[in-house]
């Protein structure tokens, strides 16, 4: 959890006096509305009656469901709360990018806007802009699983975030709306864009933890790759006609190498190269040189 400027205890010392809440359940409610996008809150904190939901529009539910001063003391608050942050530049974000979650790991996202942190109620988060510098700020963020995302739509560029290392994919054409994790083995990445539904392994991988990926690298050392199935083994040139094969022993060999000749067509013969006739006509061709 972010660490409040003074500035942010300021404000939520005066909001504690003023709705008759302690500081500790302010910050448990603005950080509850933060994580709503400034419309909703999901809370859970004794002074508000346990656990409860609120959301901008006169939806409330409180653990004492027949206790209407504390439900208007709540709602209040958080209307405060949603215009306090909806008033801070780049805190709140819009849009229509989703990171859904599935398997109950939780789920946060964000839409068209600088990240989180840029304002004068939170200290920043050192580890807030995780991604490469040179993207710059991304047009989208979210997070999901403890994995998490950063969309830039001008640089064309994806990074993914997980187990302490930074993946930097090329999106392509693709205009990115959302993510979500498939489940069962692997627990493939996949996202939406104008095309459909795509799995993450099929962007080219461009850089992991800032150093560029070789393309013959991008499917075998990306988060998202799935076990692909194996491609066909190389195969050998086709052999050679039995006649042409037979042609070129002859050309090679020297009249002083003839019998080494007649020994190579042998082996020919005895591989299936070449049929009995075959080697009956040139060896006798050979042996004519004699």
């Amino acid at each position: 959890m972010q660490q409040l400027t003074p500035e942010g205890q300021r404000i939520v010392s005066d909001l504690a006096q003023r709705h008759g809440f302690s500081p500790d359940a302010v910050v448990h409610m603005m950080f509850a509305v933060l994580n709503g996008n400034g419309t909703m809150a999901q809370f859970n904190h004794p002074e508000f009656a346990g656990s409860g939901q609120w959301m901008q529009g006169g939806m409330m539910m409180l653990g004492d469901m027949f206790n209407h001063a504390l439900k208007g003391r709540v709602d209040t608050l958080c209307y405060e709360i949603s215009g306090i942050l909806a008033n801070q530049p780049g805190l709140l974000q819009t849009g229509s990018f989703q990171s859904q979650s599935q398997g109950g790991g939780g789920q946060k996202s964000q839409s068209n806007g600088a990240p989180r942190g840029q304002s004068s109620l939170f200290v920043p988060d050192p580890s807030a802009n995780w991604w490469p510098s040179e993207l710059g700020s991304p047009n989208a963020t979210g997070t999901q699983n403890n994995v998490r995302y950063a969309y830039f739509t001008n640089a064309r560029r994806l990074a993914v975030e997980t187990g302490g290392q930074v993946w930097v994919y090329d999106t392509l054409d693709h205009q990115i709306g959302g993510f979500s994790q498939q489940q069962g083995m692997g627990s493939s990445i996949i996202f939406s864009s104008q095309y459909g539904t795509v799995n993450l392994a099929s962007l080219p991988l461009m850089t992991r933890n800032g150093h560029p990926v070789p393309a013959a690298q991008t499917q075998a050392e990306t988060p998202a790759a799935q076990p692909q199935a194996a491609a066909p083994a190389a195969q050998a040139p086709p052999a050679q006609a039995p006649a042409a094969a037979v042609d070129e022993a002859v050309r090679a060999a020297p009249e002083a190498g003839i019998l080494t000749a007649i020994e190579r067509l042998g082996d020919l013969k005895e591989k299936g190269i070449l049929t009995d006739e075959e080697f009956t006509e040139k060896k006798a061709e050979l042996l004519g040189r004699l």
